[in-house]
């Protein structure tokens, strides 16, 4: 059954791969899926035939055969649940790299996009300079207790997993911020995660978007 994922026809970001859809296409990539990209404008994610595949009108999306799916991070553990490649085989190793997922998404992500939205929602409101600083240190509250989590490790839990791709992805969000560089062992850890060569894969699909070439996408080394 073909696969298909939505995504911005113009991301927002120009293409910097933070879009969501990136995610899934990294995730699709580690494990050697073929995929396609339905593409949709803005105006489009609040319409019934979209609305019927996210009921919140946002991206990404998942559909396969009769299964559609919304929300990245539940994608990503559907696609590592189904394909050999991001999640360990050992029942232990298994839970804990689903933990981390949980850990990237609920404990990490969720003051970088509070920074987000201050910049760049809020950036007008005669209170929004005063409250960044306090924003800026919730995130290196929980960048400190990650790093010394990870210490001198490759990846969070042994070998690279579902975990790692999501908490990659959430503190990629972070580079232009400056605050990623203030722990080196995470901006390498990011940048391990980005020399993958399926990220690479992920990344120029989804950069190909924001550059106007819409061709279906298929990554290596997937079954014909």
């Amino acid at each position: 059954m073909t696969i298909t994922i939505t995504a911005f026809e113009r991301p927002p970001d120009g293409g910097k791969g933070l879009a969501r859809d990136t995610r899934v296409r990294w995730a699709l990539e580690e494990v050697g899926q073929a995929y396609e990209v339905r593409l949709v404008s803005f105006h489009a994610l609040t319409e019934p035939a979209h609305l019927r595949l996210h009921p919140f009108g946002q991206i990404p999306s998942y559909e396969e055969g009769d299964l559609v799916l919304f929300e990245s991070g539940a994608i990503v553990l559907h696609i590592a649940e189904r394909h050999a490649g991001l999640l360990p085989k050992g029942a232990d190793a298994r839970a804990r790299a689903i933990m981390w997922m949980f850990a990237a998404l609920n404990t990490v992500e969720p003051p970088i996009l509070e920074l987000v939205t201050a910049k760049f929602l809020e950036g007008d409101k005669p209170w929004s300079e005063a409250r960044l600083p306090l924003i800026r240190d919730r995130i290196r509250h929980r960048l400190g207790q990650l790093s010394a989590r990870l210490g001198d490790a490759d990846w969070l839990d042994g070998a690279f997993s579902a975990g790692d791709l999501l908490m990659v992805s959430v503190l990629l969000r972070l580079r232009s911020s400056g605050i990623l560089d203030e722990f080196p062992n995470l901006a390498a850890y990011v940048a391990r995660g980005e020399a993958r060569p399926a990220y690479k894969r992920a990344f120029s699909a989804q950069l190909a978007i924001n550059a106007g070439r819409f061709p279906p996408y298929q990554p290596e080394g997937a079954a014909q």
